[in-house]
């Protein structure tokens, strides 16, 4: 059907967004040593695990399709700020508080997580502003933070200068304003299909 037509392609549009940012972001966290090694950018750009840009894009993917069903059943259609501009500025300032982490020296870590904790905060109050969006937020910051520490601590992936148990204390914060973006994306996807066949159940 239709509908089951338009939920795959946003499930792939969802996919590719997951992908690109995990490399895009991957690349942010390792440029510190870039400048030191000009002839390895692209060695750089995939020097994560090849399997990380894949779950990360699905993770993206099961977020955007979440957002917007979590809405409709609590009765709440989100109507803050639902033009692609805004959903671009998100994904910005999105990709910005990831650099902030990435090149920003602070005094010490607690110094930094406070920053990245405002700005991702920050973020979902400029661009979301729901109570879906924050619950949301924390609970993907929460559960992708404890997967991030089995895996670390399971030897399967590893921070150079973990500060926080086995990985960086930021990390919650940008999976919170990671999941806000990827879920203000899957809404603008959803609501192409309701402004272009109508309301139909998500």
């Amino acid at each position: 059907t239709s509908w089951h037509h338009h939920l795959l392609q946003r499930s792939l549009v969802l996919f590719s967004v997951g992908v690109v940012l995990a490399l895009v972001l991957n690349l942010l966290q390792v440029q510190r040593n870039v400048t030191l090694f000009p002839e390895e950018v692209i060695a750089t750009i995939f020097s994560s695990a090849w399997w990380v840009p894949p779950c990360c894009g699905t993770a993206a993917a099961v977020v955007g399709l979440l957002y917007p069903c979590i809405d409709s059943h609590l009765g709440e259609p989100h109507k803050f700020k639902r033009e692609w501009a805004s959903v671009m500025r998100c994904v910005a300032v999105f990709v910005g508080i990831n650099h902030a982490s990435a090149k920003l020296d602070f005094a010490n870590n607690v110094q930094l997580s406070l920053t990245l904790a405002a700005l991702s905060l920050g973020l979902w109050w400029t661009f979301d502003r729901s109570r879906s969006g924050l619950g949301l937020g924390i609970t993907i910051a929460f559960l992708a933070t404890l997967i991030t520490q089995l895996l670390v601590y399971n030897g399967v992936y590893q921070y150079t200068s973990p500060d926080f148990l086995y990985i960086r204390s930021w990390l919650p914060c940008i999976f919170f304003s990671g999941g806000v973006t990827v879920g203000n994306i899957g809404r603008q996807l959803a609501m192409v299909r309701e402004l272009s066949h109508g309301r139909q159940p998500l």
